[in-house]
């Protein structure tokens, strides 16, 4: 019988994941902490890890959360991994997104399909509309200023996200990730020229040409908090294309703390 991996990141989306599959086996690499159980593996030994999906009867595989680059020890690699390792470096050398796509190619060379979050929950990916508050035309510019950012960015595999207030971008999203860039804007909320202007938009999009079957953006809950606490006025994002975790309790706390939630057409 055919089944599926998990292979698990850190973060609330692979349990949500976990949950509407039927029996999965549960993998994460060994420096991850996740949210659900899972048997760790190392990328050294990635061909015998893919030998172990193939006793299972492993036939497709999705990944779910957040995956931090491992530190590699060179003298873990076993033999046939090693004969990989030209790919997989080369990867990482060029970006998250060419790493990920490395590893996704070995995957699928050993006959396991790769299966999109929004495939396994399509729910979990909001059409275009407004799901809390309202936007202003000044925080509509914001997000489009805000998209043009994170648009001009992803060719450079920087990040997926941006801040921008009154025209101005008082951040973009690094390898330290989103919280890291809104504790950054909260720390810096002087740099807004109006204290009593527009308070300023989170936009998050995936990079251009990103493979849609891994690394979606996702905001959450906790994004909005963020958002509230950084001062801003609302979180946009591009329609279709990135994972809303716990919608209900998102929306929630945006009207509560009077921001608006727009998946931006």
């Amino acid at each position: 019988m055919s089944r599926t991996a998990l292979i698990a990141g850190e973060g609330s989306l692979a349990p949500a994941i976990a949950a509407a599959l039927d029996r999965p086996l549960v993998y994460a690499l060994d420096h991850l902490h996740p949210q659900v159980e899972a048997k760790p593996f190392r990328l050294e030994r990635l061909v015998p890890f893919l030998d172990e999906l193939a006793e299972q009867g492993v036939t497709r595989a999705v990944f779910a959360g957040a995956i931090r680059r491992p530190r590699i020890e060179p003298d873990l690699f076993d033999p046939r991994t090693m004969a990989i390792v030209p790919r997989i470096l080369m990867g990482m050398q060029s970006g998250d997104d060419a790493a990920l796509r490395a590893v996704l190619d070995v995957f699928e060379e050993a006959g396991i399909a790769i299966a999109s979050v929004d495939q396994i929950l399509p729910g979990l990916v909001p059409g275009a509309g407004v799901l809390a508050g309202e936007p202003t035309p000044r925080d509509q510019k914001d997000a489009a200023r805000a998209a043009e950012i994170v648009q001009g960015l992803g060719p450079l595999d920087i990040g997926q996200g941006a801040v921008v207030a009154q025209g101005l971008c008082l951040a973009v999203e690094a390898l330290p990730g989103t919280q890291a860039m809104l504790d950054f804007v909260r720390l810096h909320a002087g740099l807004k020229p109006d204290p009593k202007g527009p308070r300023g938009v989170l936009y998050k999009a995936p990079k251009p040409g990103q493979d849609r079957r891994i690394d979606l953006p996702t905001i959450g809950p906790d994004t909005v908090r963020q958002a509230a606490e950084a001062g801003l006025g609302g979180v946009a994002w591009q329609a279709g294309s990135v994972i809303l975790l716990d919608r209900e309790d998102a929306i929630a706390r945006a009207e509560q703390a009077g921001l608006f939630l727009w998946s931006r057409p």
